[in-house]
């Protein structure tokens, strides 16, 4: 059976027909908001994002973990806090992503927190630079029942990998990749289905075709290949790649950039997933990395009262009116995963 295939079967192993009702009323509500104009909202999340912690081992420049540059509060998420949200949600949630910001694997209690919703029967992942994947945590995470693992692996030399991931071992990576292999192999489990993300940069681009047999090498199940964010993009950046398939910017006829992507005035996202920060704050997306579109707080407010809330309908109802005025929205990477 294809790998991808394998991965793809055990996610709708989750779906119960309560999710698949919930699901339905997501959808529905989504296409009606968007031929009406007006938001128009139905059902609880289908998938949510909680971030374990905002603290991150290296240094990557476009990263606000990497610089060091929050403005709002860091720290870790509370795993009774955690259990408790889980209780809320899990009877119409089906996947669950541990990651926001930070290295998720600096949180001490991490496999427990997977494991809790595995128990769930919720389909999970999560996104590492892999420095902390030794044998011991290796075996944790695969016993976990963690069904998805994205690595990030920048470059296929040290030399390269370091231009990005500045204070990052690439042999460090490749063994911690080594391990969730051998711990899969060992314990006959068919997850995390194991996936190598290469954020395609201009010092980079040209290894491209080699992860695909650093890859095989090593038994990883899925390549991705990812565009680059890029702040200040306008006039140009060194990131940038040369071949415009790994781009999300394309160069002007005046010599400034501006983003590939059309600014559509909807997005599924707002109707169908959340970010929980570690310390409870719900914001409506991935790239509101600074929290400054907080809908409440589930240290306040239950999370169906804040998902409900008339703050998060006006929200909603501000990007089918106008998306291109909310800062957010600007850069944003819906559909610039480049996959094979």
């Amino acid at each position: 059976m294809n790998r991808n295939t394998g991965d793809i079967r055990n996610l709708f192993s989750k779906l119960t027909a309560r999710r698949g009702l919930n699901a339905a009323k997501i959808f529905g509500s989504y296409h009606h908001s968007k031929l009406a104009g007006k938001s128009f909202h139905r059902g609880m999340p289908i998938s949510i994002s909680f971030e374990p912690t905002t603290s991150c081992n290296l240094r990557c420049p476009e990263c606000p973990s990497g610089l060091r540059s929050f403005t709002r509060e860091t720290g870790m998420l509370d795993p009774d806090f955690f259990k408790q949200t889980i209780d809320e949600l899990y009877k119409d949630i089906l996947y669950l992503t541990f990651y926001f910001q930070g290295e998720q694997f600096l949180h001490p209690k991490f496999a427990e927190m997977v494991k809790y919703a595995a128990e769930k029967k919720i389909y999970t992942a999560t996104s590492t630079n892999a420095h902390f994947l030794n044998d011991e945590t290796s075996k944790e995470i695969v016993e976990s029942g963690l069904d998805r693992l994205i690595i990030s692996i920048d470059g296929t030399t040290q030399e390269t990998y370091e231009q990005y991931r500045i204070g990052g071992s690439l042999e460090k990576v490749l063994a911690g990749a080594g391990n969730v292999v051998k711990w899969k192999r060992h314990l006959k489990s068919k997850t995390p289905h194991l996936i190598f993300q290469f954020l395609v940069v201009r010092h980079n681009e040209h290894q491209v075709d080699e992860l695909n047999e650093l890859a095989k090498e090593i038994g990883v199940d899925e390549i991705a290949f990812k565009t680059a964010q890029v702040y200040g993009y306008e006039q140009g950046n060194d990131l940038i790649p040369l071949n415009e398939k790994y781009s999300r910017y394309k160069k002007n006829g005046n010599g400034t950039w501006s983003i590939k992507n059309k600014l559509l005035n909807h997005c599924w996202k707002m109707w169908h997933s959340c970010v929980i920060t570690w310390d409870g704050k719900i914001v409506p997306c991935c790239f509101d990395k600074d929290a400054s579109h907080v809908m409440g707080s589930l240290q306040q407010k239950s999370f169906s009262e804040i998902w409900n809330s008339k703050p998060y309908q006006n929200f909603r109802q501000s990007l089918l009116k106008s998306r291109s005025e909310i800062e957010i929205c600007k850069n944003c990477t819906e559909g610039t995963k480049v996959w094979t």
